[in-house]
C-alpha cells in the first residue's frame, strides 16, 4: 500500500505526476464514493491544464463505484459547493489548486448539505481507502449527467437573493479574473443582471480561462499582481475593481482610485451589512486583524465570535453559533444563507449594492475606519525554526502586553497596538499581522522591530 502524499490537513494539494495524477484522482473519486456509500457526487474543475482529465478520472471512480455523477465542468468552488446543497449529492469534489503555482493541482470535497470533511475522520477515511484500493463489489456502474447548464442557473439564482436589484445605480467595476475560472461564471452573471435591468458595466480584464497563466498565476494578495488591476481602475475611472483566485473563492477589492482594500475593511462592511439587516447577529473572524471588525460589531449591535483560521473551522464554528456571516483576512467570505460555504461572487454583489443605495464611493465608506485602525496586511517571513523564532518575540514582549490570545498562533495586545504571529502548516513562514489605534507610522516600527526580531533568531 502506497502512502498518498497529495492528502494536507483540510484538502487534496500536490506537484503533478509527483504528488497526484490521473491514476490517483480516480482511486480518491472511488474512495469517496465508497465512502459516503453515494448516490450522487457532483464534480466540476478549475482552469488548469490537468483539470479536465483529472476530474474525468475522478468521475469514472466514483462511477465504477456505482454512484452517478453530475458533471458541472468548468466551474468556481462555490459553484459545486451550491450544487451538492442545490441536488442534494452525497459529496462534492472540486477540482483545484487555487492559488498554487502552475504546477501543483488537487481537490476541495465536502459531504451532504455541503458540509466540510472532518479532517481527522472523514479525510484520513477516504485516503485509507484511496490507498487500500480495495472496493466494495456494485451491482451496477454509475452514469454520467451533464447537468453545467442547470448548476450555474441555479447558482446564479441562489446569489441573487442575496440583493435587491432594483436598487443598483449605474456602476463602472473592473473585473480581473487572472484568466482563472471565474470569466464565465462572471459573464452569466453579468447576462443575469442585464436581463434585470442593472445599469452595470463591467471592465473585464485577464477574463478568459488560459492554463497556462500568462499573466501570473491567479493569487490577488501577491503585490505585483495588484498592479494591473489598481491601473485599470484609475485609467477607466471605475467605481471599483474586483479581483479572483483561481477557483474564485475569494474576492479582493479595489477602490475608486486603484488601491488594494485588505480585507478586513471589507470584512467590516459586509458585517455591518448583514448586522443592520439582522440585529444582534452573530459575526464569526479569524483572530490576525480584529480591532476593526470588533469596533464595527460593537457599533452595530452585533456579536463577534474568534475562530482558528480555516475555512473548516469557521463553518462549523458558524453552524454551532448560528453566525450569519464569517470572514477571514485571506478574503474568504462565508454565508449562512449559501450553505455556510464560502463565496467569491456574492461579496461583489452586496458592495455593488452599498455602494448604489449608499451614494458613497468604496474608497469613502472606508476611509474612517482605515484611518481608525490601519494595519500592515499579512507579512511572510521565511525562517527555518519557526516556533524558536515566535518564542524569541513573545519573550522579548510578553511583559508589556495587556493581553495574550492563542486562539490561532499568537496574538498580543498593547495599549495602542496589536500583533499576530502564526506558523505556516506547510511551508517553513512565520506571518505577520500588525494593527494600531489611529498610528499608520507604529505600524510600520513595530513591522520592523518585530522582523528584526524573527531574523535575529536564525542567527541564534
Amino acid at each position: 500500500m502506497t502512502e498518498l502524499t497529495c492528502f494536507k490537513s483540510y484538502d487534496i494539494r500536490g506537484i503533478v505526476g509527483i504528488d497526484i495524477n490521473e491514476e490517483i484522482c480516480y482511486s480518491i473519486g472511488r474512495a469517496i464514493a465508497q465512502y459516503f456509500n453515494a448516490r450522487k457526487v457532483a464534480i466540476g474543475f478549475d482552469a488548469r491544464e490537468t483539470s479536465p482529465n483529472y476530474a474525468k478520472a475522478i468521475a469514472e471512480g466514483v462511477m465504477d463505484q456505482g454512484s452517478d455523477v453530475l458533471d458541472i465542468g468548468l466551474s468556481g468552488t462555490e459553484e459545486m459547493y451550491w450544487a451538492v446543497s442545490e441536488f442534494g449529492t452525497c459529496a462534492g469534489i472540486e477540482v483545484t489548486a487555487s492559488h498554487n503555482p502552475i504546477n501543483f493541482n488537487g481537490m476541495k470535497i465536502v459531504k451532504s448539505g455541503s458540509c466540510p470533511l472532518d479532517s481527522k475522520k472523514d479525510l484520513q477515511a477516504i485516503k485509507y481507502l484511496a490507498e487500500l484500493r480495495s472496493w466494495r463489489k456494485i451491482r451496477s456502474k454509475g452514469t454520467l449527467i451533464d447537468c453545467h447548464l442547470e448548476a450555474r442557473k441555479a447558482f446564479i439564482s441562489r446569489i441573487m437573493r442575496f440583493i435587491d436589484v432594483d436598487t443598483i445605480k449605474p456602476l463602472k467595476i473592473v473585473v480581473n479574473s487572472g484568466n482563472g475560472a471565474a470569466g464565465p461564471t462572471l459573464d452569466a452573471i453579468e447576462k443575469k443582471l442585464s436581463d434585470l435591468n442593472a445599469p452595470l458595466k463591467f471592465v473585464k480584464i485577464n477574463h478568459t480561462p488560459d492554463h497556462n497563466f500568462p499573466n501570473g498565476i491567479p493569487n490577488p494578495l501577491l503585490v505585483e499582481n495588484q498592479e494591473e488591476t489598481g491601473r485599470i481602475v484609475r485609467v477607466e475611472k471605475a467605481d471599483f475593481g474586483i479581483a479572483f483566485d483561481g477557483d474564485f473563492d475569494r474576492c479582493f477589492f479595489f477602490d475608486e482610485h486603484g488601491q488594494f482594500l485588505q480585507s478586513e475593511y471589507i470584512i467590516g462592511l459586509l458585517a455591518s451589512l448583514f448586522l443592520e439587516k439582522a440585529p444582534g447577529s452573530k459575526i464569526v473572524h479569524d483572530p490576525r486583524i480584529i480591532w476593526n471588525i470588533e469596533d464595527i460589531i460593537s457599533l452595530k449591535g452585533g456579536f463577534g465570535i474568534l475562530s482558528k483560521t480555516g475555512h473548516v473551522l469557521i463553518k462549523q464554528i458558524m453552524r454551532n453559533h448560528k453566525a450569519i456571516y464569517g470572514g477571514e483576512i485571506s478574503a474568504h467570505h462565508y454565508f449562512a444563507d449559501f450553505a455556510y460555504c464560502d463565496s467569491g461572487m456574492i461579496p461583489w454583489l452586496l458592495i455593488t449594492e452599498l455602494v448604489s443605495k449608499s451614494g458613497r464611493s468604496l474608497g469613502d465608506l472606508v476611509s474612517d475606519q482605515f484611518r481608525k485602525f490601519p494595519s500592515s496586511g499579512e507579512i511572510n517571513f521565511l525562517i527555518e525554526d519557526p516556533t524558536n523564532a515566535i518564542k524569541k518575540v513573545v519573550d522579548r514582549l510578553k511583559d508589556d502586553a495587556t493581553s495574550i490570545d492563542k486562539t490561532d498562533g499568537i496574538s498580543m495586545s498593547f495599549k495602542d497596538w496589536r500583533f499576530n504571529l502564526r506558523s505556516s502548516n506547510t511551508e517553513p513562514l512565520v506571518r505577520l499581522n500588525i494593527e494600531s489605534k489611529g498610528n499608520r507610522s507604529l505600524v510600520n516600527q513595530k513591522v520592523d522591530f518585530i522582523g528584526h526580531l524573527l531574523k535575529e533568531s536564525m542567527a541564534d
